[in-house]
């Protein structure tokens, strides 16, 4: 054992508790390879934890392991900021009102698949993304950084498990040709340690998950403005079926439904009817007709921007929790307002996961979701 080995293992050991449980399930030469990788190497701090600036990067950098058991997996936010500007998108709780490209993506991208190679870093999942969309028009179309990641991916095809794609804008990979590219990443190379694994359990290598969350326009204007259309979106997820893309659809995240409350609808508070039951049943439907894995699903949390007002229809959303709460208020929690899981049960998720079950279709949770990702 190196020098440089017996440095890396006295720094696990100054690992933040909240991270520790990666480190700990590992084997003695992976733990060394994630320490090298992740870890600040010249930081004099007692504790540290894995925020180490890359592309490449800790999937969250902020959740405890016992909070969120992500383990060791990478996200990789090709664009800073998205213009599609949903009203309700987590990442505005921590990202600022900018969208442009990342100074010196190329040669970062080209540093980091460098050093895990060189570090003989453990294969993992890489997730595209979760603080932007990968394929967002405007700036995939011009600057290619999610294309050039995942043909370094390719080539570095040991390095990485499975390989998630979430977008609001499935169209730009079948126009701009990409399909042959996910094809070849949906196959794990021969030196690949997690490729009998997947044969033997029928697991797809990439998986494009497109979020589709209304099946009538006028919701989607409301709620989606800067997204492509739900006609677009539906007839892109076709032909990425067609090609023999393994697709997940994320109805995600779930609205609250009229009556509100027992008595008022959506329109007293000034909001447009995001999800209907009828609404919920096409969209399960479709998924089923485009054979999707499965359906991914959350409620809507009325998220504080960072640095900036709440969105008009998300004040006029945490009016609508106010009434389906009351007498008790949402539950504040990660930056965000959010129905009771009692609340949320009974009158967002089950009816939904009902129709998910008549129809047969598998849906998870969001977090379970990921987590479950090989």
């Amino acid at each position: 054992m190196t020098t440089t080995d017996l440095d890396c293992l006295e720094l696990v050991k100054r690992v933040h508790p909240d991270f520790r449980a990666v480190w700990e399930r590992a084997a003695l030469q992976d733990q060394i390879a994630l320490a090298r990788y992740f870890l600040p190497k010249r930081s004099a701090k007692e504790v540290v934890e894995p925020t180490r600036p890359k592309v490449i990067k800790w999937y969250c950098p902020f959740a405890a392991q016992h909070v969120f058991p992500s383990g060791h997996r990478y996200c990789i936010n090709s664009y800073v900021g998205c213009a599609h500007n949903c009203a309700y998108c987590y990442a505005n709780g921590y990202t600022l009102d900018r969208v442009c490209p990342k100074e010196g993506f190329e040669k970062l991208v080209d540093k980091d698949v460098s050093d895990l190679e060189e570090f003989e870093v453990p294969a993992a999942p890489v997730h595209l993304s979760n603080s932007t969309d990968a394929l967002q028009e405007g700036l995939e179309s011009r600057y290619r950084h999610t294309r050039y990641a995942l043909e370094r991916m390719l080539d570095h095809r040991r390095r990485f498990t499975t390989i998630t794609i979430l977008t609001k804008n499935p169209g730009l990979p079948v126009r701009d040709g990409y399909l042959n590219l996910f094809k070849e990443l949906n196959v794990l190379t021969l030196d690949n340690p997690k490729r009998k694994v997947f044969e033997r359990e029928g697991l797809p290598a990439l998986q494009v998950e497109v979020s589709l969350a209304f099946w009538r326009e006028p919701a989607r204007i409301f709620y989606d403005p800067g997204a492509p259309s739900v006609e677009d979106r539906k007839a892109a997820v076709v032909a990425l079926a067609g090609a023999r893309i393994p697709i997940v659809l994320r109805i995600d995240p779930l609205f609250p439904r009229s009556p509100v409350a027992g008595h008022k609808s959506l329109a007293d508070f000034g909001l447009e009817e995001a999800q209907t039951l009828d609404d919920l049943r096409g969209l399960v439907a479709f998924a089923k007709q485009v054979g999707a894995r499965h359906v991914v699903y959350s409620p809507v949390k009325i998220i504080q921007p960072r640095r900036r007002k709440m969105t008009d229809a998300m004040v006029r959303m945490k009016q609508v929790y106010r009434a389906m709460s009351y007498p008790e208020k949402p539950v504040w929690r990660g930056g965000s307002f959010r129905l009771s899981k009692d609340i949320a049960d009974r009158d967002i998720v089950l009816p939904f996961l009902r129709i998910c079950e008549e129809a047969g279709v598998k849906a998870k949770f969001c977090m379970t979701n990921l987590v479950e990702t090989p």
